[in-house]
């Protein structure tokens, strides 16, 4: 059975972390399904769903076949089991076919990559997680990550997640932790020390360093920047442990991202994350 991504809660669940009391409760119901359904690894019935989201079979039941119905889910031939059809296909591309700070900050992720032979990632945040918005595989890496656009990262155990916390104002910060604890339960002692104590990090030295603590033998750094229009994005740059340990990360690969972030944030007319504060 397929783990349940904190994501993928109820909509009701994620109103409250969220705060946002105004939502149409059945519109939020069907994406969270469609959500669900896009994580898994094969194919859900409503029974899986229901498990997976907190929505009540009757109201599951009803959701999947209005998707099945408006073209978004496919129900499998002699099965009660669901997959996504090519309209979701076409909103995705919809998305990146309009996203011009993709294709503008391509090249400079390109140029990171073969400098540091290490793979690199552009992400947004959704929700309680970062979603990778391209990725770069250097031509001379024998190891490269499995990331794929459309992977979702861990928004506090990552270098990437923790340099989009520090790329927002104090008070959006603030906000999206109290989601995350919300999310995390028990374990948000252990877990908020650590973010505490690595966005502080981040903050003195302009990138943020996760090493094996969202995948064992994965290390990695990242930092923010601001758009034109104020959204926040995150450059992930990492590998296997004995291919890039912390202190080679931190002499050579930092001087890199760093500049590729200057380079991106001067051909968008963003700002870089080290200079939030100032």
């Amino acid at each position: 059975m397929t783990q349940t991504p904190r994501s993928f809660r109820s909509a009701e669940s994620v109103k409250d972390k969220d705060g946002s009391g105004d939502e149409v409760t059945a519109l939020a119901r069907g994406l969270t399904v469609l959500r669900a359904v896009a994580a898994a690894d094969s194919p859900l019935s409503n029974r899986e769903l229901t498990e997976l989201t907190g929505i009540p079979k009757p109201t599951l039941s009803r959701i999947t076949a209005t998707l099945v119905s408006a073209g978004f889910l496919f129900r499998l031939p002699d099965s009660e089991r669901f997959v996504l059809t090519s309209s979701v296909l076409e909103l995705s591309n919809g998305f990146l076919r309009n996203f011009d700070i993709r294709a503008r900050s391509r090249p400079f992720l390109i140029e990171l990559a073969e400098r540091t032979a290490l793979s690199v990632h552009l992400a947004v945040r959704d929700r309680l997680d970062m979603v990778v918005i391209d990725a770069i595989r250097p031509r001379s890496a024998v190891l490269v990550s499995r990331l794929e656009v459309g992977s979702r990262m861990d928004l506090s155990r990552t270098a990437v997640g923790r340099a989009y916390l520090a790329a927002l104002s104090e008070s959006d910060r603030e906000s999206l932790l109290i989601g995350l604890q919300a999310a995390e339960g028990d374990e948000w002692g252990l877990v908020s020390n650590r973010l505490e104590s690595a966005l502080h990090e981040t903050a003195a030295q302009g990138f943020a360093i996760a090493t094996g603590e969202w995948h064992g033998g994965l290390n990695a750094i990242a930092a923010g920047f601001v758009g034109p229009s104020g959204e926040r994005y995150a450059v992930n740059c990492g590998g296997s442990a004995y291919q890039c340990p912390r202190d080679w990360l931190i002499s050579r690969a930092a001087p890199a991202l760093l500049e590729c972030i200057e380079k991106i944030v001067q051909e968008i007319g963003g700002t870089p994350q080290r200079r939030l504060d100032n």
